[in-house]
């Protein structure tokens, strides 16, 4: 391998004199002497909020879906299961005309974590003469096992194991606080790498798929014992909206999804708005080493500009049927009032730096990259174009209006990357595209960023 060089012999150090010279402007200037003495004692969110540019946050919309109350994702980062779970409920709700109902969201992260842990070891082993430092291993061993994932690996998930009623299979502690279930699963994938090189170079390949099935039996034991034994029969129990009680029997898993979803799944596909050079728009894409269930569907991203993502949304909204999507809920929000608009905070007047940046850039220089999804469930449009967006949330019922947040049009237009739409909207031109050839995007690529 190549040397590494100091590339920096010839760069310019701070010097005393720079020092100097900064010190007496930064006292010379008296905005820093209140600004410093604001933020002793107040967040700096605080210190430069602002409602100048603020307008239209009325919690009113001219599209408003009824939907079900705000869920919990408490200490993990399970956001994709809980909003892909929220599209679900309210499709059952309405077969069964049920007010409130709750998919298991821990039955489905049980077994994604167990595909997941199957998959990081598959990959290890198809990299198993590569270098630790190599990049793809080191994404690979870096990225682990986390809460996070993308629609596709719902599918894949809910299409082989099936749902349950959240009643069957209910939240632990481990479940709602993964933290150190996670880091003990990727203590076990790291520890299985380093070993299974030792196993292919000492005894060869069929040594290491041993002692991967030995693990893989382990780990089965650990999930159960965190999350419960994943149930095989139920009853459905529930009162209907007439106040009417009900008993089915005997479901499984699976024929429980097929009765009140089964299929009908397969038509949800997922588009992304990513403005960068290297992914043209009208194509469809997939990321090398992201997935979870091995032999399940590849994650896909049919890449559309912002507008007709927004339409494709609002059409679907139109027709009753609110839409998962996936953004940077990271930037330019506000969590208590529930309200994410570009226009919340003044940094450029408080500090005289430019915060400004392009989508593009943000995306190609790490500024910003889809973490979060949740549930579009209604839109305010004046004169057919969108002002604001309703938002079902899985932060709970305490924040924001009862855990339903707004996100203004100008911050979908900045930081919203991915959305999921019944294929019945898009055109002929896009279905083309969807079932083309897929292009494979690099494994640390942003568009395969996981939301939790």
């Amino acid at each position: 391998m190549k040397e590494f060089e100091n590339t920096l012999t010839n760069a310019n150090p701070i010097t005393c004199e720079d020092l100097a010279r900064l010190e007496e402007n930064y006292s010379s200037n008296q905005s820093h002497t209140i600004l410093r003495h604001a933020l002793s004692k107040t967040a700096l969110a605080d210190v430069v909020s602002s409602k100048d540019d603020i307008q239209d946050v009325d919690f009113k919309f001219s599209i408003d879906i009824p939907t079900m109350q705000a869920t919990n994702q408490k200490s993990s980062g399970r956001c994709w299961i809980f909003a892909a779970c929220n599209v679900l409920r309210e499709i059952i709700g309405k077969k069964a005309n049920i007010k409130e109902f709750e998919i298991s969201q821990s039955y489905i992260a049980f077994y994604d974590k167990y595909e997941k842990f199957n998959y990081a070891l598959e990959s290890i082993i198809d990299l198993i003469d590569h270098d630790p430092d190599e990049r793809v291993l080191s994404h690979v061993l870096n990225l682990g096992i986390q809460d996070g994932g993308q629609w596709d690996m719902f599918v894949n998930i809910v299409k082989k194991y099936g749902i349950c009623p959240k009643n069957i299979l209910p939240e632990t502690f481990a479940s709602s606080n993964t933290g150190a279930m996670n880091q003990f699963i990727n203590v076990q994938i790291r520890k299985f790498a380093a070993t299974a090189q030792k196993y292919y170079k000492e005894v060869g390949i069929e040594e290491v798929k041993k002692y991967k099935n030995e693990l893989l039996e382990k780990m089965y034991n650990f999930l159960c014992d965190c999350y419960g034994n994943p149930v095989k029969e139920f009853a459905f129990e529930y009162v209907d909206k007439d106040n009417k009680y009900h008993r089915d029997e005997v479901f499984t898993p699976n024929s429980f999804f097929d009765k009140f979803i089964g299929s009908e799944i397969d038509n949800y596909v997922s588009i992304i708005d990513s403005p960068t050079q290297d992914k043209p728009y009208g194509k469809t894409y997939t990321i090398a080493y992201l997935g979870n269930v091995i032999g399940g569907k590849e994650i896909t991203h049919l890449n559309l500009p912002i507008n007709r993502m927004k339409e494709l949304v609002i059409s679907q909204l139109k027709d009753g049927e609110i839409v998962w999507f996936g953004s940077d809920c990271g930037k330019e929000g506000n969590r208590e009032d529930g309200i994410w608009d570009p226009n919340l905070f003044d940094f450029a007047s408080a500090f005289g730096m430019d915060f400004s940046y392009s989508k593009e850039d943000a995306l190609n220089y790490h500024m910003s990259v889809m973490n979060h999804a949740m549930c579009i469930t209604g839109v305010n449009l004046v004169d057919d174009a969108p002002t604001k967006w309703k938002i079902e949330n899985s932060w709970g019922t305490d924040r924001a209006k009862a855990g339903y947040y707004m996100m203004s049009d100008e911050w979908f237009d900045k930081y919203v990357y991915q959305a999921v739409i019944h294929k019945k909207y898009l055109n002929n031109k896009e279905l083309k595209a969807l079932d083309g050839k897929k292009i494979i995007l690099k494994p640390w690529d942003p568009m395969g960023s996981l939301a939790d």
